[in-house]
């Protein structure tokens, strides 16, 4: 991790001043305008679901929902657009999507929905200080990987067994979503989950216009639902912490490597403050936190993008400007879902994590420790916590424990 305005690897720069400069594509800016749109909608499309059920459970009423989806929609567009255009590099951002999931594991916290706001709000001001203080960001590098992914898996559990539930509860309509979502993994599988959402979108329409349910119009413009911090050190332990612990081992970590695959090195100090102030702004709210891109990011920065690497960043631009566009609809998108039978938006959500689960139970398992693993991995999925505090937390000290004494 380096910090400072760092410009692209060396071996790029050298190659840049060893052969002549790539030609001209004849499209112009349309490949990397046409690969961030891409990105946007992908990112979205692709984890929204997790987004609502993680802050839906933590305390958080539609409209703060919605107005959750939509300050992160905003904060991580402008925040996108300001790297990308600063740097000149593709640096995509994103949510941070296991840290929805970890706030849908956690449910209610003690304080209610103002203590998660106080929670957001102090994630965001660690990834600052990561920005800043490098001691910080070793230690959190430090965590041994089996230990930070299975407690990501413990957290995943009971959301990806949400579709085995929905089926016994609402079986018309969930089956058609992971009948659809199967074929697409099959067929077309980066359009999978995007499926089994306009899938699940038009159940709900069916059961608008069958009457079954009403539309709340009303409740379809989008607007911010502000709320007030408050500090309550149950969630600042039980929440804060872990969301800032799998946000930057399984979001900042691997985003800088992705890129770096693709011979960019992510201004690391930049990057963690406009991430960490974005998180903070965006927090009151309803917004827990965003983050570099990990997945997504290749979509920005492959050669598929653009074949000249320097003009890759506007691929990054689009997708910030695509985001902004995307969070007008936030507040039609949440009400839409909110007349889907019950289990729907759970469905979805769970099939958007299942192979995030599946990587996270290998890296947990493929290790020498994995008793050490094992126990973080069912402490989490548990969800069983004391004095207060989330089972994330727990099961992430369990696991260093564990680790430490069968050492």
């Amino acid at each position: 991790m380096t910090s400072g305005n760092i410009r692209p690897m060396s071996n790029v720069s050298a190659a840049a001043t060893a052969t002549p400069a790539p030609e001209r594509s004849p499209a112009g800016p349309a490949p990397a305008i046409s690969a961030g749109m891409v990105t946007a909608l992908v990112g979205f499309t692709s984890s929204f679901a997790v987004v609502l059920s993680g802050l839906t459970a933590v305390g958080a009423s539609p409209a703060q929902a919605a107005s959750g989806l939509l300050a992160l929609c905003v904060t991580l567009a402008i925040g996108m657009m300001a790297l990308s255009y600063r740097y000149r590099m593709p640096i995509t951002l994103a949510w941070s999507t296991p840290g929805a999931a970890l706030l849908a594991g956690a449910g209610a916290v003690e304080g209610g929905w103002p203590a998660a706001i106080g929670a957001f709000v102090m994630a965001g001001a660690l990834i600052v200080v990561t920005g800043l203080w490098q001691r910080l960001g070793g230690l959190v590098a430090a965590i041994p990987v089996e230990i930070a992914q299975a407690m990501l898996a413990g957290v995943l559990l009971p959301l990806c067994l949400a579709p085995v539930r929905a089926v016994q509860t609402s079986p018309a309509v969930v089956a058609p979503v992971i009948l659809v979502w199967l074929v697409l993994q099959r067929y077309a599988q980066r359009w999978a989950v995007i499926a089994a959402f306009v899938t699940a979108a038009a159940c709900a329409a069916i059961s608008i216009a069958a009457g079954h349910r009403r539309l709340d119009v009303g409740a379809m413009a989008p607007r911010l639902e502000l709320t007030l911090p408050h500090w309550s050190w149950q969630a600042l332990i039980g929440v804060a912490v872990p969301l800032y612990i799998v946000t930057m081992a399984s979001q900042n970590i691997p985003g800088t490597a992705v890129l770096a695959s693709f011979d960019y090195r992510v201004p690391w100090r930049a990057a963690m403050t406009v991430t960490g102030l974005g998180t903070v702004i965006g927090a009151p709210a309803g917004g827990h936190a965003i983050n570099l891109a990990a997945i997504s990011a290749a979509l920005s920065a492959a050669p598929a993008a653009h074949p000249d690497p320097k003009r890759r960043w506007i691929a990054a631009f689009t997708a910030g400007v695509s985001y902004l566009l995307l969070a007008l609809g936030s507040a039609a998108l949440v009400t839409l879902i909110a007349t889907a039978p019950a289990g729907t938006l759970e469905t979805v959500a769970g099939l958007a994590l299942l192979a995030t689960l599946a990587a996270a139970l290998g890296a947990a398992l493929r290790s020498e420790h994995r008793e050490a693993g094992v126990v973080t991995f069912l402490i989490a999925a548990s969800g069983v916590g004391f004095a207060g505090i989330g089972a994330a937390f727990w099961a992430l000290l369990a696991g260093l424990i564990v680790r430490k004494v069968l050492r």
